[in-house]
């Protein structure tokens, strides 16, 4: 397909309520393929602006826009939060960005391009949706960032026209097969346990994981009984329904390929929604969705296939942390109570993690 033949189709899809990546995926491309045909000179309603790094200079460049919704999901989740860009740091590889409501973990070599998008709203009056949008080199989207009604609009202007970049054509290569797991057999699992019953911090997990060539959720199998446990598919709501009714503060990560975005705080209002799924005998579509000012999380409680319990030595005692994966075996979203560090983990947090409902040991672990 030609450009204008993208664009002309992409704009049907928009048409029927469909959103940018489901309107991308029907015509058989990438969310990055179909946002990047829209730049150039054309009367479609989305227009888009070819942006360039180093992206932790253009992230930095947003404090003076004042608030902003910030956006990162995977293929089951989405996360939003609204605040300010402040307290961004990084280097070409990795940053972060550690503001009082704006918090993420930012891998910036998966960062390919980014894009300024403009699209004119459907009723008239309405002034046209406003964002940065970045992808990785298969075109998936790491991180969004949209104009609220207070952000200083100037400003952002200013940042879009400070990081433009030459209208250049941009390749987005076909996505990778994901490599299967080793077989449990090759696995060291002494040694692994041995190594988790180590660790004085939680981000040595990631370490951990690299040593032993593990998958998470296979290590979480091979310790199964000592440091982790199987919870039920709705252990997620429960956890949310519980956390908003006493008001204990809790952390929600949910990561993109290029960027782990963090709630922390309480959450108040918990909305389940069933909707019909695609087709006359599809299986409803379940959202279990976080509705509450500064944080949305929109999360596919049909898509859980599994719910893991896992408990990590620190230096300050253990943490707990609850984590949801798809059919895929992808990470859906990670919760743990709130904390900083140097403080031992809430016990209000403790309480909702004993109460959720567990599934039994596999009988290899029994």
């Amino acid at each position: 397909m030609t450009a204008e033949d993208i664009r002309a189709r992409f704009a049907e899809f928009r048409a029927k309520g469909m959103r940018h990546k489901d309107a991308a995926a029907a015509m058989g491309l990438s969310e990055g393929a179909a946002v990047a045909a829209h730049t150039g000179t054309h009367d479609e309603a989305l227009r888009a602006t070819r942006l360039r790094g180093p992206w932790v200079e253009l992230l930095q460049a947003l404090e003076l826009c004042g608030p902003l919704l910030a956006l990162t999901r995977n293929e089951t989740t989405v996360h939003e939060k609204t605040g300010v860009y402040e307290k961004v740091s990084g280097s070409e590889a990795m940053g972060l960005a550690l503001g009082e409501a704006i918090d993420l973990r930012l891998f910036f070599s998966r960062w390919h391009a980014g894009f300024a998008v403009s699209e004119a709203a459907a009723n008239p009056g309405v002034p046209p949706s406003l964002s940065l949008q970045f992808f990785n080199p298969e075109g998936v989207a790491v991180h969004k960032i949209f104009v609220r009604e207070a952000t200083d609009r100037d400003a952002f202007q200013s940042v879009v026209e400070g990081f433009t970049a030459p209208d250049e054509p941009v390749a987005f290569a076909a996505p990778e097969d994901k490599a299967a797991p080793r077989d449990d057999r090759a696995i060291d699992t002494t040694g692994l346990s041995d190594a988790w019953r180590g660790m004085q911090d939680t981000h040595e997990f990631f370490g951990l994981l690299k040593k032993f060539d593990v998958e998470r959720q296979q290590s979480f199998r091979l310790t199964e009984g000592e440091f982790t446990q199987r919870a039920e598919p709705d252990a997620v709501r429960a956890l949310l329904m519980e956390a908003a009714f006493d008001g204990t503060p809790i952390m929600v990560f949910v990561g993109s390929p290029g960027c782990i975005q963090i709630h922390t705080g309480p959450v108040t209002r918990i909305e389940p929604m069933e909707m019909k799924g695609p087709g006359e005998n599809a299986p409803p579509i379940r959202w279990l969705n976080v509705l509450d000012p500064g944080f949305n999380l929109h999360l596919r409680e049909d898509r859980i296939a599994s719910v893991w319990i896992v408990e990590k030595p620190t230096s300050d005692g253990v943490v707990t942390s609850v984590e949801a994966f798809d059919q895929q075996g992808e990470l859906m979203a990670m919760f743990f109570g709130a904390r900083k560090p140097g403080a031992p983990e809430r016990e209000e947090w403790r309480r909702i993690v004993r109460e959720l409902p567990r599934l039994q040991p596999t009988a290899q672990n029994q």
